[in-house]
């Protein structure tokens, strides 16, 4: 993973959370197991390995 400096998670800024309009829940894209579902149900995910920032303008930074 290259953003190996984010390993402290805050999901709502990781790409891949996102918001199920049919269970009208946010979930997490990736496929998680079952010990890794447990630490995301409660909260207690510190080092996501899938995390992504979710940063817009990252790619606008780069071209300057």
């Amino acid at each position: 993973m290259t953003e190996k400096k984010n390993a402290a998670v805050n999901c709502e800024s990781c790409e891949n959370y996102y918001y199920d309009e049919e269970s009208d829940t946010y979930c997490c894209a990736m496929d998680l197991d079952e010990d890794e579902m447990l630490h995301f149900i409660l909260g207690d995910f510190r080092a996501c390995p899938y995390y992504r920032d979710n940063d817009e303008y990252r790619i606008v930074r780069k071209q300057n």
